[in-house]
């Protein structure tokens, strides 16, 4: 699993913004919104991190329970899949 190139995360005003860019702005039209856990996913998946990798960084990082970290890690790669942004 890994995020396709030519996308980048910015904080714009306190919010995290995913956009497009280069080529990449021919194919995605428009911008992702994400919370701080959100952005903190992607990150971890910009450091090239698997799913499981991901969930045990949440676990280090968040005061939550394994199932809820690897529910929300999956569907939250369901959701970039389903957009397009991962290869």
């Amino acid at each position: 699993m890994k995020l396709k190139d030519g996308f980048v995360l910015r904080n714009i005003a306190g919010s995290n913004i995913v956009v497009p860019t280069g080529d990449r702005c021919l194919d995605f039209n428009g911008m992702i919104t994400l919370n701080d856990t959100g952005a903190f996913i992607w990150k971890c998946l910009e450091e090239g991190k698997d799913e499981a990798q991901t969930v045990e960084a949440i676990l280090s990082e968040y005061d939550v329970d394994q199932a809820r970290a690897e529910e929300c890690v999956k569907n939250f790669v369901a959701q970039l899949q389903e957009g397009g942004c991962l290869e």
